[in-house]
């Protein structure tokens, strides 16, 4: 995916009457969360400082978001890519999060910008993940409302466009049966860890 240059356009009119590219994961299936260990593995941040949280946040937000992952090595690249400089995390900061599996108890509908066809359906581009959160925040909102009533945007990790990561909009916490793995520090994630580190030759500190 090529980046292009200046800022991805806003949400255009015609997006209310474009039918979508749908991805459902079915219940039963699992995502992965690789979140603080003080918060809940299920929250739905209103912070606004995520790319596609409620452009309103953090006041006046109608919505939270949800962000996880197909698998292990997305929510890595996601919460601990590096922009600039060697790659490197601390032990420390992979002990103050946890890796959690979020088994869906229920079919769950993305609009799919990860598959071929997904952003040209809507007229997007690679820009919404790479580029400005405001914009990017513009489009989550309008998805939303889209009449496909989708319950998230499943997209492709800015880090890792291999990788595919979901934004899940608001809904009952009883969506997911969560189970903690804890600690990638842990020694039963160990091998876990340095598959990753090994991956995306990453120094652990």
């Amino acid at each position: 995916m090529t980046d292009l240059p200046g800022d991805h356009p806003l949400p255009h009119p015609q997006l209310v009457s474009q039918t979508p590219l749908i991805h459902t994961v079915r219940k039963g299936d699992v995502l992965y969360r690789h979140h603080r260990a003080d918060k809940d593995p299920v929250y739905f941040g209103t912070s606004g400082d995520n790319r596609f949280d409620d452009p309103d946040c953090p006041a006046g937000h109608s919505f939270g978001v949800l962000y996880a992952g197909e698998d292990p090595q997305c929510c890595f690249i996601e919460s601990c890519g590096a922009t600039t400089g060697v790659p490197a995390v601390s032990g420390t900061y992979l002990d103050a999060r946890r890796m959690a599996t979020l088994e869906l108890t229920e079919d769950l509908r993305f609009i799919d910008l990860f598959t071929a066809g997904g952003l040209t359906r809507i007229g997007a581009d690679g820009r919404l993940f790479t580029g400005s959160y405001k914009i990017a925040q513009q489009w989550s909102r309008a998805l939303r409302a889209h009449p496909a009533k989708p319950d998230g945007i499943r997209y492709p990790s800015r880090h890792d466009h291999t990788r595919v990561a979901y934004a899940i909009y608001s809904r009952p916490a009883s969506t997911f049966k969560v189970d903690s793995l804890g600690s990638l520090m842990a020694p039963a994630n160990r091998p876990l860890l340095n598959e990753i580190l090994t991956l995306y030759t990453v120094e652990l500190l």
